[in-house]
């Protein structure tokens, strides 16, 4: 069989291996003075026909993708070395999501690149959802080394805006068809999340795709403060005149102010959650009360216009009814996830559903949590059993539990379930 190649010739088994790997830099700009504050390093090969999306996607597909996203980002810290990218200036890399990330003690090349620039590692929106707990972990892992967390072109998928409140990105990149398109209700709806969530965090907007005066004044409306776009310079190799300009702003500030985690949290389960930050009436009611709750919960997950994403952690398979099963199964059409946790659950509970198989000692298997989780919407039930021992088939049993509409505290929930989702 031939190799793949792209239609400018060069072969994508070469460039997935990094062969002719370069970084161009696009400044980013502060609004609305334009003026420079650092560069987006790109990922670009030698052939003008090299689609970099192909590249990322053939190297997923041949086991290579760790590699590769290594390759680039050591291609974006050399080319703002190269260009002389001035000490605290912002150096914005790209990343996989799914791909594994080495911190600064496994890598010498960033470990160096801390000290000299203002690292800002970008999440590409390719297949957020795919392995949830890995995209967790990297991102932990990419705040435990000190940099910040954008995450890219948000808006241009349901995926990214499900994930806001659970990555917490210091820097929300605004897909370019927001700020180059008239706005429509769609896209009313989403740029309407993402100020929302502006306002309960204070992250950083960042406009991509500025290339005129109305495309700034659509960004500068919608709480863009930093820009990208043709406006202000295509990716090239700067001149020293160019990298002199520069003029390096403080960085935002860390995701653990508006809901991240810090490495010393480590609640077990959603119903641990409720002893530690949270400070809530815990109540207590049988069965078929949390039931009515939990339908309550799966109807706004099907309602709402923008998609959200639903999880449950029902205990043991036997309680995955046929009915149950139907319900999920009719979520998963438009959710950009619906996953079902619980022992014996099975790998596939339902068509389009993520089944996620619990040891019998998961401290989840005597909790009962229903979750969802969107841009317009924010629920959890979060029960524990009442008497552990009681007759796990008894249909009468007592669950102490909490109902909550607290995002932030939904988004911890919501993460502590994507955790086991691998």
């Amino acid at each position: 069989m031939m190799p793949a190649r792209d239609d400018g010739g060069v072969s994508l088994e070469a460039a997935a291996g990094g062969v002719g790997l370069f970084s161009l830099l696009q400044p980013i700009v502060a609004l609305p003075d334009a003026e420079v504050v650092g560069y987006e390093a790109l990922a670009r090969w030698p052939s003008p026909g090299v689609d970099p999306a192909a590249v990322f996607a053939h190297a997923a597909r041949t086991g290579r993708l760790d590699t590769l996203d290594r390759s680039c980002i050591g291609a974006a810290i050399e080319s703002g070395v190269r260009a002389g990218v001035p000490n605290g200036a912002m150096l914005a890399v790209n990343c996989e999501p799914n791909s594994v990330y080495s911190g600064r003690d496994d890598d010498a090349l960033l470990d160096r690149a801390a000290d000299a620039f203002a690292i800002v590692f970008e999440l590409t929106e390719r297949s957020l959802l795919q392995q949830p707990a890995a995209l967790l972990a990297k991102a932990a892992a990419i705040r435990d080394d000190g940099f910040v967390v954008a995450l890219d072109d948000v808006g241009a998928n349901a995926e990214s805006l499900a994930l806001l409140d659970v990555l917490a990105p210091e820097i929300v990149k605004l897909d370019w068809q927001l700020i180059q398109r008239h706005t429509r209700r769609h896209q009313s709806q989403t740029l309407a999340a993402i100020l929302a969530y502006h306002e309960r965090t204070g992250a950083v907007i960042l406009a991509e795709g500025i290339e005129t005066v109305e495309h700034l004044e659509r960004a500068m409306a919608v709480g863009a403060t930093l820009g990208q776009g043709y406006l202000y310079g295509h990716p090239h190799s700067p001149t020293p005149a160019e990298v002199a300009a520069i003029r390096p702003r403080p960085m935002p500030l860390s995701g653990h102010h508006f809901g991240w985690p810090t490495p010393a949290e480590s609640p077990r389960s959603p119903f641990d959650l409720l002893s530690t930050d949270w400070t809530r009436t815990v109540r207590t009611a049988r069965k078929e009360v949390l039931t009515a709750f939990s339908r309550h919960i799966e109807r706004q997950a099907a309602d709402i216009v923008d998609p959200a994403m639903i999880l449950t952690a029902l205990q043991h398979g036997h309680n995955l009814t046929p009915a149950t099963r139907h319900r999920y199964e009719r979520l998963a059409v438009t959710a950009p996830l619906v996953a079902i946790l619980g022992h014996d659950v099975g790998p596939r509970p339902a068509p389009g559903v993520r089944g996620v198989d619990l040891d019998s000692a998961d401290p989840l298997c005597l909790e009962w949590t229903v979750v969802t989780l969107g841009p317009r919407t924010a629920s959890a039930l979060i029960a524990r059993e009442h008497d552990p021992g009681a007759d796990p088939r008894d249909d009468d049993r007592l669950f102490d539990f909490v109902l909550t509409y607290d995002r932030t505290l939904v988004a911890a929930v919501t993460r502590l379930l994507l955790a086991r989702i691998h």
